[in-house]
């Protein structure tokens, strides 16, 4: 690349933006763009290592984060391509090192992503497109073991979905979100997700509803692909607060995952089915060990202990964060809760901000019998947020006391106001855009 270029491209949030704007829609579902880009580029992503896909609802970005934890501990470079982003896009690439891999630095990104902008030459392409296409620009120029790859939405028409062969397709649950884009059911949504199956290539899947686990078993039949389902390939159960895993190569008992929440024990499961059906992946015990106890991600249940929000609750109380934003997604998280009540109890409070194209009721509905108290906040810089007055309305009219505040800040010294027996335990939730701005003005972005 020229002088010229790089000074052109100086700023990394000027590329983004110059990015962005090269479509009118943020989301265009479809593959043209992407094989013409990377056509132009050389077809970075026939130049990777190889490549585990993982779509689904819920549970992608924790699942993706114990296969790395375990490869990482048997010694394996891993990338790692996932989305959304939280504080900085630069968390949506980590590049595999020995020893654990590593975000990438803002001049590798901003020099792979005016890459793209140079060859794409202005052509319409979204930035969701460009941010995927500079993932496999950046793996294929870094050596590494394999490369770890999160759908961003749905499977059939997302931009990860050009890579021809696998190492293995895994399926997290599937349920219901992104209606507007996948469909208005469990079948249709099911279908968009299990298209990223490839033939020949193992399938591993998540407990799923029976609708979604037809349609799943559908495609790899049609694919010839191995399917590997939990509950019939492989099972996982929780005995003693360990995790006891088991398929036909034998059981393994193991500790109990460090990230919190009883459905984290299916996603390590999960996890440890994927690199056992792989053949070229002969991971030790330790290192399934290890990846369970060491596996981080952010924003899933993730107790903030330090930075600056913490000081504004009450003294004493809890606050823990989580992205989720659909109903199934609010279920995971009410019975995680559900878990902490039951060990030490303390009374509730939920923070909350939505999206516009959110069921807000729907979400909320798993707290109505856990919490006394919503309080109601705007997601900031965000055109398509839901005003807090709608999602105000919504809590209503499942019989939660709710008021509104102007912000996370306002509504943490709020919560400190009132007078509760116990410090409470508060509950930010409903958005990773939300989760995103927490971690930011807490100062505890991830790493």
């Amino acid at each position: 690349m020229n002088d010229s270029a790089f000074q052109h491209a100086a700023s990394l949030d000027e590329l983004i933006a110059r990015l962005s704007a090269l479509h009118p829609s943020q989301i265009d579902l479809g593959l043209d763009r992407m094989h013409r880009l990377l056509a132009q580029l050389g077809n970075p992503e026939r130049q990777l290592p190889p490549v585990i896909h993982v779509a689904g609802t819920n549970g992608k970005g924790s699942t993706v984060a114990y296969l790395r934890a375990m490869l990482e501990a048997a010694g394996l470079r891993v990338h790692v391509f996932t989305s959304p982003w939280l504080v900085r896009i630069n968390e949506s690439y980590r590049l595999g090192r020995v020893g654990g891999g590593v975000l990438v630095d803002d001049a590798q990104l901003r020099d792979a992503l005016a890459t793209c902008e140079q060859v794409n030459a202005g052509a319409p392409i979204t930035f969701f497109e460009v941010k995927t296409v500079a993932a496999f620009l950046l793996f294929a120029r870094h050596p590494a073991d394999v490369v770890l790859l999160e759908v961003g939405l749905g499977g059939r028409l997302d931009s990860t979905n050009v890579v021809e062969q696998v190492a293995a397709s895994v399926l997290t649950p599937i349920s219901m979100d992104h209606m507007e884009f996948l469909g208005t059911t469990l079948a249709s949504i099911a279908a968009e997700k299990a298209a990223i199956i490839k033939r020949g290539c193992p399938v591993i899947s998540a407990e799923q509803e029976p609708e979604a686990m037809a349609v799943i078993e559908q495609q790899a039949k049609r694919m010839r692909a191995p399917l590997f389902a939990a509950g019939e390939g492989w099972h996982v159960n929780v005995e003693r607060g360990r995790l006891v895993y088991q398929d036909d190569r034998g059981l393994l008992d193991l500790p109990a995952p460090k990230l919190f929440g009883r459905h984290q024990f299916g996603n390590a499961g999960l996890a440890i089915a994927t690199l056992r059906a792989i053949d070229t992946f002969k991971l030790p015990t330790r290192a399934f060990e290890a990846g369970i106890t060491g596996a981080e991600w952010p924003a899933r249940m993730q107790r903030l202990s330090t930075g600056a929000l913490t000081t504004l609750g009450p003294q004493g109380s809890e606050i823990w964060l989580d992205g989720g934003h659909n109903a199934e997604g609010g279920r995971v998280v009410a019975a995680a809760i559900g878990d902490l009540e039951e060990r030490v109890s303390r009374p509730l409070v939920v923070i909350v901000g939505m999206m516009a194209n959110k069921d807000a009721r729907a979400f909320l509905a798993n707290f109505a019998g856990l919490t006394r108290h919503i309080i109601v906040v705007p997601i900031p810089d965000q055109d398509k947020a839901m005003a807090p007055s709608d999602l105000a309305d919504a809590a209503r009219t499942l019989g939660m006391r709710v008021e509104v505040a102007a912000g996370v800040e306002a509504a943490l010294s709020g919560v400190a106001r009132l007078a509760y027996e116990l410090p409470p335990r508060i509950l930010i939730t409903g958005s990773l855009y939300l989760a995103g701005h927490v971690l930011a003005i807490n100062g505890t972005p991830p790493a």
